[in-house]
């Protein structure tokens, strides 16, 4: 069979430099390259969109209308395209009421299969439904959750109703008495020892009457348990019709808690009433999926087979693309980038459709290399069916699994956008490109590690699924923090070390906001001290000098462009013809600072700004993106327009100048390049050299060769994971046969995945 291709010829979008390209259709074919390079631009902003595009086009004006629209790439020609479907790394959205379950079409399943074999029978599939007002709570309408008040804020445990335990805000005096006074309880007791009714009844007890002594008399009153009394007063109206002063005095003792009546399960009484092997469906859900797995394979039932078959299937998909450890109640908002996206490549893997192209951005973000090679069984077995994949990567290990291999380059920004290598692995190992040089020869392995000065305990963690763990976190040195998915990285670090030390300066995962009017010097905060330099060099109010504000062009907006609306086609947009695209009025341009304008200055590299000012604090902050290697990107270049690799490392400049003793980063390699990364690890040994301590947790090997103490959580994740196995120096590491990432870090070391 003749090999077919995609073929794009003259791709001009962003920096690419007339590309001319033709990847082998039902191939996996993968592009490589630094950061900025211009991969994205190829595979998203042309390819990508092009399909999309043409896909679009065939429905009627009407749906076409309700649809995204897709603007025509900037190419002299994209021939031979499929149906594109596209996995990229955006987080999932959709709040409590979309968990796992619900985006992967198991939950729906898993429902039905309640309706037909549950006992008792309560109704059809939309009874176990959590969105549906038939199923969900009355309390808290499926969300699981609802705003209360900290009981443990409230009342000391340590003290009796006498000693004063009643500690709520705004009470006074003789409303903390009438506790003591009700008559209900022993008031000399602890509220240690009350039983579980005695603390409902002081808590959550409704309208009761009692009589009141007064000297020798008595009145009638009326008892509300404490938290009751506070819900009534504060929760169950309006808070902002009250006084700010009250609100800022109430809102510290609110919290998010599981809702009291469905106690998190998010159904009514009814739904979770039923049951399945003694287990109702809010139990099954919160279940890891590797479990559910084993419970639904005991289930024998003729009617249940096929549902059952369904469900064990999809559930696999998800063990296959590690994440076993994962619930079907997690809530799709809470899961990282990685999880996300490869959630969302688990509704494909049970498609039957072939000649699609499959569009995938770096799937390996968050996966330990122990899993790299279930991604790499998932992209081929897409490929086998007959369907082409077009990947962006980074990792070596998904890289050598490619047919063809796009390498573009040679640099970022205007020095990229060209293609320096087309064909297989052992021909991009001969090239002198980046890619190719990174690939042959890793970083060492550190033996020199350095002596830390001291040790930040955390003791007793038991956050998710850590399992009483004592860490001895090593201060003034750079520690990594490994283990695979699931394993209590993030629960260790994230909540139970940064609530023992909450002055630590935090570079996480969190997606960077991109718009058209945000760019590198407002999100790194440049922008604030060059418009107060121009202000204080003319005498004039800073504010002239934001495109957001006063100094706006007002034909514009200060956005450069003039968008016109075509209804169901594409919008327009064209310079706008009074700033010719600068953004700010005429006046405001007249104002110089050492003879540039406003404009000239946002038009400038990072490094060419870094020597046009003499400012220290501007200087600073220069300086620093220069450091995480964005010194060819313009002040004024619309973040809309970075890669995923240049907004990571943007994050990382705006956090970095932060004044701090402590640095805690969330795998800061994502979307780097190989030859990135050694200038991110010099940059976080600049950090320890200057009297720092800096924890990362990552699986790039190259980040872990290189640290001075290795903290390895395991052996699994989820329920079998949440242990300590090793903590040590890489060389260490290497040597232990229990831990997944010393087995791989060896591998690596001896040079067996390069």
């Amino acid at each position: 069979m003749t090999q077919e291709y995609i073929e794009i010829r003259g791709a001009r979008e962003n920096n690419l430099k007339n590309v001319d390209l033709r990847l082998p259709k039902r191939k996996i074919n993968i592009f490589t390259g630094v950061s900025g390079s211009g991969k994205s631009s190829i595979v998203f902003d042309t390819i990508a969109t092009e399909a999309q595009r043409q896909l679009y086009e065939n429905f009627s004006m009407f749906i076409r209308n309700l649809l995204p629209k897709f603007p025509q790439p900037d190419a002299d020609a994209i021939e031979k395209l499929g149906m594109a479907v596209v996995v990229d790394q955006k987080r999932l959205g959709g709040g409590s009421h979309s968990t796992m379950g619900t985006i992967t079409d198991i939950s729906p399943v898993l429902r039905v299969l309640f309706s037909r074999i549950g006992k008792p029978w309560v109704g059809y599939a939309n009874v176990f439904s959590f969105n549906d007002p038939q199923g969900m709570c009355p309390e808290c309408s499926g969300r699981g959750r609802k705003l209360g008040f900290d009981p443990s804020k409230f009342v000391d445990r340590s003290k009796s109703l006498r000693e004063g335990a009643i500690q709520a805000p705004g009470l006074v005096s003789w409303e903390k008495d009438m506790y003591a006074h009700s008559g209900f309880f022993d008031v000399d007791k602890k509220l240690a020892d009350y039983t579980t009714g005695e603390m409902d009844l002081l808590l959550y007890s409704g309208p009761r009457k009692f009589k009141l002594k007064l000297g020798e008399g008595s009145m009638n009153a009326t008892y509300l348990g404490l938290i009751e009394k506070f819900e009534r007063a504060y929760i169950r109206r309006d808070i902002k019709t009250l006084s700010e002063r009250k609100q800022r005095s109430i809102m510290p003792y609110l919290q998010e808690q599981p809702c009291p009546a469905c106690k998190g399960a998010r159904l009514n009484e009814a739904a979770l009433s039923c049951r399945v092997r003694n287990r109702n469906i809010a139990e099954l859900s919160a279940m890891e999926v590797e479990e559910l797995i084993g419970f639904l394979k005991e289930v024998d039932d003729a009617v249940a087979a096929p549902m059952i078959r369904t469900l064990t299937e999809r559930l696999q998909h998800l063990v296959d693309m590690g994440l076993g450890y994962l619930s079907l109640n997690r809530e799709t908002d809470t899961l990282s980038g990685g999880e996300s996206q490869r959630v969302k490549m688990v509704k494909h893997l049970g498609s039957s459709l072939i000649d699609v192209l499959y569009i995938f951005d770096e799937p390996s973000v968050g996966l330990h290399p122990r899993d790299v090679y279930r991604l790499n069984g998932l992209l081929q077995k897409l490929r086998d069916k007959g369907n082409t994949v077009i990947v962006v990567e980074h990792d070596p290990d998904v890289i050598r699994i490619a047919d063809h291999i796009v390498d573009v380059g040679p640099h970022a920004g205007t020095r990229g956008g060209q293609i320096m290598y087309e064909g297989d692995l052992e021909g991009l190992l001969r090239t002198d490109t980046l890619t190719g040089r990174f690939l042959k020869h890793g970083l060492p392995l550190k033996t020199a590690c350095r002596v830390p000065r001291g040790q930040l305990p955390v003791t007793g963690a038991r956050v998710n699924n850590l399992q009483d763990i004592n860490v001895q976190i090593p201060e003034g040195i750079l520690t990594v923090v490994t283990g695979v998915a699931g394993s209590g990285k993030s629960s260790l670090i994230h909540h139970a070390f940064l609530q023992a030390y909450p002055q630590a300066v935090v570079i996480d995962q969190s997606a960077v906001g991109t718009s058209t009017r945000s760019n590198p010097a407002t999100y790194t905060g440049t922008m604030d001290l060059i418009r107060k330099a121009f202000a204080a060099a003319n005498h004039v109010a800073a504010s002239l000098f934001s495109f957001n504000s006063k100094g706006a062009c007002e034909n514009c907006q200060g956005t450069g462009v003039i968008y016109t609306d075509l209804a169901f086609l594409e919008g327009v947009k064209t310079p706008c013809e009074v700033c010719e695209g600068r953004r700010y009025k005429e006046e405001v341009l007249a104002y110089r600072l050492n003879g540039k304008s406003i404009s000239d200055v946002l038009e400038m590299t990072v490094s060419e700004a870094a020597g046009f000012f003499t400012e220290k604090d501007i200087r600073r902050k220069l300086d620093t993106m220069i450091e995480v290697g964005l010194e060819y990107l313009t002040l004024g270049q619309p973040l809309s327009t970075l890669s995923g690799g240049e907004c990571q490392r943007i994050k990382l400049a705006s956090e970095l100048h932060k004044k701090g003793s402590i640095y805690v980063m969330d795998e800061p390699t994502t979307g780097l390049h190989l030859s990135d990364v050694g200038r991110l690890i010099e940059l976080m040994n600049g950090l320890v050299s200057k009297g720092n301590t800096v924890i990362v947790i990552e699986h790039n090997l190259d980040v872990i060769k290189n640290a001075d103490w290795i903290i390895d959580l395991g052996p699994e994740g989820g329920h079998k994971g949440g242990q300590v196995l090793f903590e040590g120096t890489p060389e260490a590491l290497i040597k232990n046969s229990r831990s997944h990432t010393g087995l791989f870090l060896k591998a690596a070391v001896e040079g067996k995945d390069r």
